[in-house]
């Protein structure tokens, strides 16, 4: 399938199924990818500019890190030591840095800055090696992991630094989803060539399902439908994006409920 970047370059990439099915990646990858995320309109990046838009994505995103923290909270002790892997501006650490005992990795020079001036009990890391094995309750990563190219490298190290059944908790976009099949190239979600992969929910479990991990539950990110939709309908110019976005993403989530197969899922995953 041929896919344009409709976020930034107008670029068109093609994705590919990879050896292990179920899993697709994106083809070719850039090797200047980084300037591909230098946008203002990254807003994972840029935080506090006073508009409607910011405001009521505010409003959203409490939403979303209270359900996170409560996935997070219902499988772990209070102050348990939790890493947030790709933290961006810290807007996760920040809901939960007074519960556990919380540490950031962030690439982004720009998104590290923005989370070291609201953080204030949180421990940010320059490179995850400094953390000791075997240390870590939990390790989270929100719409990162589609980003990481060397995932057998990652998932390796994510292993060593983990406890004995500490946690990996993984959300990423679902390419079997309502949504992401009617949009199919102009779907969000693909995001190329930011998202490297992309995983349906029996790749992820081809992956996760082996002598050193096992999925344990698997949640749906039920607001991502409503986001991810109205970002399709813009790329398709539709003069109402957001009523129609509101609309299919409502319909997305109600399908979900049949099949499981939301536009967003959450993989517990525990190290065995």
């Amino acid at each position: 399938m041929k896919i344009k970047d409709h976020f930034l370059s107008q670029e068109t990439f093609e994705i590919r199924e990879t050896p292990v099915k179920g899993v697709f990646k994106t083809h070719p990858i850039p090797e200047n990818l980084s300037s591909y995320y230098e946008s203002e309109n990254y807003i994972s990046h840029h935080q506090d500019s006073g508009s409607l838009k910011e405001k009521l994505y505010k409003f959203l995103q409490r939403f979303n890190l209270n359900y996170k923290r409560n996935i997070i909270a219902q499988e772990l002790y209070r102050n348990a030591s939790v890493l947030d892997y790709g933290c961006g501006a810290g807007e996760f650490l920040k809901f939960i840095e007074d519960d556990f005992t919380t540490f950031g990795y962030e690439p982004s020079d720009a998104a590290r800055n923005f989370a070291q001036k609201k953080l204030q009990k949180t421990q940010l890391l320059n490179e995850i090696d400094s953390i000791e094995n075997g240390s870590l309750d939990a390790i989270t990563l929100w719409h990162v992991f589609e980003h990481i190219e060397d995932q057998e490298n990652m998932l390796k190290k994510f292993h060593d630094k983990l406890k004995d059944k500490g946690l990996l908790i993984i959300a990423v976009p679902n390419p079997t989803s309502y949504d992401a099949k009617k949009y199919k190239e102009y779907w969000a979600a693909y995001d190329v060539p930011r998202h490297i992969f992309h995983f349906t929910k029996s790749g992820m479990e081809n992956i996760m399902n082996n002598e050193n991990w096992k999925i344990k539950k698997i949640k749906p990110l039920l607001l991502d439908s409503f986001y991810i939709c109205m970002l399709s309908e813009k790329y398709k110019k539709s003069p109402i994006y957001w009523i129609k976005g509101m609309i299919y993403g409502a319909i997305s989530n109600i399908k979900g409920l049949k099949n499981y197969e939301f536009s967003s899922l959450i993989y517990v995953i525990e190290k065995k």
